[in-house]
C-alpha cells in the first residue's frame, strides 16, 4: 500500500523491465561476439586450408617434376620464352614457313588432362615427358629434328595429332580474330569490351566500392564479413546485367579475372581464364587483353 502510494511500485516495475532488457542486450551482444569469433576462426581456418592446399600443390608439382626428371634422365626444356604479340607473330610466321616432304611435319594439341599421342612419344622419346608438363599445349616437330617445341595458345583447339607436309598453325588459336567480347571481372571491378580483331569498338565498365577484407575479429567481424559479401553480390549482379547486354551473334565471349569470381559468371563465357590485372576498369581490361593473347614457347 505504501509503495503504491509513494509511486514505488511503478518504479520497481520499471527497474525490473530495464534489468530484463539489459539481460536481453547482454545476451545479444554475447551472441554477436560468439558469431564474430566463429567467423574469425572460420576465416582463419579457410586461410590455413588455402595455404596448405597451395603447399600441397607445390609439393606435388615438385614431386612430379622430380619423378619426371628421374624417369627421363633429368630432361628439361632447352629454353622457355614468353611471346608478346609482335614476337608471337614472328614465331608463327616461321612455323608456317617450314615445308617438308609428305608427312615430315608433326602437329598436335595435348589438353591439360589428355594423353600424349603415340606419334609425339615416338618422335620425342625420353623427352616426351616434357609435353605432359607443358599441357595444355600445341606440339610442333619435324622429322629432321630442326623444330621441336611446345607452344601454348590463347584459345585451346580440340585435341588432334597428325603428320603433314607443313605445320598446322591457326591464327584464331593465338590472335584476336573476328568479332567477340572480352571481359575482366574482379570483386570490385568489371569491364567488358566488344572487339573487332584487336580493336575495341565498345566498352562498358562497373566499379563498386567493396570493403577490404577484415580480420580484426570480435564483435564486428561477422557483420563486416556479411556486408562485404552483400556488396560483392550486388557488384556481380551489375556485371551480369552488363554481360546480358553484350550483342548477340558474336563469335565468342572470353571472361578473365579472379578465378573464384569468374567462376560465378562462367555461364556468360565461352572461354575463361585467370588474370592478375588490377586498377581502373579500362586500363585493367587493356592489360588483361594483352596478357591473354600472350603465348608461351617451350623448346623441347
Amino acid at each position: 500500500m505504501i509503495d503504491r502510494l509513494l509511486g514505488r511500485k511503478r518504479l520497481k516495475e520499471r527497474i525490473a523491465e530495464l534489468e530484463e532488457r539489459d539481460d536481453a542486450v547482454a545476451h545479444m551482444e554475447a551472441e554477436e561476439r560468439r558469431r564474430g569469433e566463429a567467423a574469425r576462426k572460420r576465416q582463419a581456418a579457410e586461410k590455413r586450408v588455402n595455404e596448405l592446399e597451395t603447399r600441397v600443390t607445390e609439393l606435388e608439382d615438385r614431386l612430379e617434376r622430380a619423378e619426371t626428371r628421374e624417369a627421363a634422365g633429368s630432361v628439361d626444356f632447352r629454353r622457355v620464352e614468353t611471346l608478346r604479340p609482335g614476337r608471337r607473330d614472328d614465331v608463327l610466321a616461321r612455323l608456317r614457313s617450314l615445308e617438308t616432304g609428305a608427312e615430315g611435319a608433326l602437329s598436335a594439341f595435348v589438353a591439360a588432362d589428355g594423353d600424349v599421342p603415340d606419334a609425339v612419344s615416338e618422335a620425342l622419346g625420353e623427352r616426351a615427358s616434357l609435353v605432359r608438363r607443358a599441357a595444355p599445349t600445341l606440339v610442333y616437330l619435324d622429322d629432321a629434328g630442326l623444330v621441336s617445341c611446345a607452344l601454348e595458345p590463347a584459345l585451346d583447339p580440340e585435341p588432334f595429332c597428325g603428320w603433314d607436309d607443313s605445320f598446322r598453325v591457326e591464327d584464331d588459336w593465338f590472335r584476336p580474330m573476328g568479332t567477340f567480347a572480352f571481359g575482366l571481372v574482379r570483386s570490385d571491378t568489371f569491364a567488358v569490351g566488344v572487339y573487332e580483331g584487336d580493336e575495341r569498338v565498345d566498352l562498358e565498365t562497373v566499379r563498386t566500392d567493396v570493403m577490404d577484407e577484415h580480420d580484426k575479429g570480435g564483435f564486428s567481424q561477422a557483420r563486416y564479413e556479411r556486408l562485404r559479401e552483400e556488396q560483392i553480390d550486388e557488384h556481380l549482379d551489375e556485371c551480369r546485367e552488363a554481360l546480358s547486354g553484350v550483342p548477340a551473334g558474336l563469335d565468342r565471349t572470353v571472361l578473365v579475372g579472379e578465378r573464384g569470381v569468374v567462376k560465378r559468371l562462367a555461364e556468360f563465357a565461352d572461354y575463361t581464364a585467370g588474370s592478375d590485372a588490377t586498377g581502373k576498369p579500362e586500363p585493367a581490361l587493356d592489360e588483361a587483353f594483352a596478357e591473354f593473347w600472350t603465348a608461351r614457347l617451350r623448346v623441347i
